[in-house]
């Protein structure tokens, strides 16, 4: 198959995907749960966020060694992404009071979902050469975004009034077609991307090997210091990462407690979001490939701190639409070039391994300080402080990510160089 075929049918995962993120996490789970399921009691969707988080920061690097050494890794995404799906689909079923059944379906599909974004990322350095990790990778998060976008014209469309005595069925119902359509356009990848044909796969003691590898590369990195690069870029990712989940996990619920925003213009707001992450997603990953991954990464930063600074200050409705083209342009990006400078400082054939603690022990454990921060915060002040005590994050993110020393790549081949 040609690299085009499969970056495609790469990206379009993406595309399914981020289905389950915009309407569960970001848009209307979050808020429905929050403030119907569990009559406004917030700090109960911060937990469900932090649990499901902490799960699978501590399942993921182990899972991804194992993946590397069985080379089955489409295997795992397809079981994470089935839970995902069936988890999301039957989030239908919880109504007024559903408490429990809701928070154990949250946190089984938010597993699914962010421990399978580890088998989904480790296949970028086998669709596409090094020198275009960030523009594939940009793809990747565009196609995203395009999907989110997607998904939420489909839900515009299906929602009645907020007064319609049924409106609350068709917010459920939108669980249901969240799910079909992550369903639907995750098929092609399981269909039509195989497995790098590495040799030296193990077919015995698979667990034991995979287990015991994590523990050695983690000692490797954080003790040993083998890899300074990547210990300093996943210190980095852990503070800017944390506010940016953070802010995606409390967007829709800081705009109707503060702003006081109807469902419907909540939705108009993440719609300009995504349009805007699409455009962010795809204009940085060229640049990227061009400046390189960490100066990229630290210019979405600073648009970070000037979204943070919006969102304090800012009073308006209109306003808040402003704040949110500015964070749709950085939210892709910052993702999308980390991406690919993981994949630039991975070793070849341990995808997996480096990408579960990314992903995994990094990328997820960050998430449980954010919303404890924001929710203590929030509830000792109020909200706009919060959201000022997460901007913390991106700047000490920001200072950590200058020291990291990247390599650099001219036509597909690395030379050491302190960016």
């Amino acid at each position: 198959m040609k690299n085009k075929s499969r970056i495609f049918f790469w990206t379009l995962f993406d595309f399914a995907r981020t289905s389950f993120s915009v309407i569960v996490i970001t848009v209307i789970y979050s808020k429905y749960f929050s403030n119907y399921v569990a009559d406004g009691k917030v700090w109960l969707w911060g937990l469900s966020v932090s649990i499901s988080m902490i799960i699978t920061a501590f399942l993921s690097p182990p899972l991804g060694a194992i993946a590397d050494v069985s080379r089955n890794r489409k295997r795992f995404l397809l079981i994470f992404s089935s839970v995902t799906i069936l988890c999301t689909a039957l989030m239908f079923n919880v109504q007024k009071g559903d408490i429990i059944l809701g928070m154990v379906l949250f946190i089984l599909a938010n597993i699914g979902y962010e421990g399978g974004v580890v088998f989904y990322d480790a296949f970028l350095p086998n669709i596409t050469e090094k020198k275009n990790f960030g523009r594939v990778s940009g793809y990747g998060f565009a196609m995203g975004y395009v999907g989110a976008l997607s998904v939420l014209l489909i839900i515009e469309l299906l929602l009645p009034q907020q007064s319609s005595s049924d409106y609350y069925f068709y917010i459920r119902l939108s669980f249901v077609v969240a799910a079909l359509f992550f369903l639907i356009f995750s098929i092609p990848l399981f269909l039509f991307i195989s497995e790098p044909n590495v040799e030296g796969r193990l077919r015995k003691g698979i667990i034991r090997n995979g287990i015991r590898k994590s523990a050695d590369t983690f000692k490797a990195i954080f003790f040993h210091n083998k890899y300074p690069s990547v210990s300093g870029f996943l210190l980095a990712f852990f503070l800017y990462n944390d506010a940016i989940i953070t802010i995606i996990a409390f967007a829709s619920i800081f705009a109707s407690g503060i702003l006081k925003m109807t469902d419907a213009q909540i939705i108009y707001f993440f719609i300009i979001v995504q349009s805007t992450a699409i455009l962010g997603a795809f204009i940085f990953g060229i640049i990227s490939d061009h400046i390189g991954p960490k100066k990229t990464i630290s210019i979405t930063l600073v648009i970070w701190l000037f979204v943070i600074a919006g969102a304090y200050f800012d009073n308006s409705i209109a306003g808040f639409y402003v704040v949110g083209l500015l964070a749709g342009l950085s939210i892709g990006s910052s993702q999308s070039c980390s991406r690919s400078l993981m994949a630039l400082l991975t070793p070849k054939e341990r995808e997996a391994e480096f990408f579960g603690f990314y992903d995994g022990l990094f990328g997820k454990s960050s998430a449980v300080i954010g919303p404890l921060v924001y929710g203590i915060v929030a509830n000792v002040s109020n909200q706009r402080f919060a959201v000022l005590a997460i901007g913390l994050f991106f700047f000490a993110g920001l200072i950590i990510l200058q020291k990291v020393e990247v390599p650099k790549v001219t036509n597909g081949k690395e030379i050491k160089s302190s960016l």
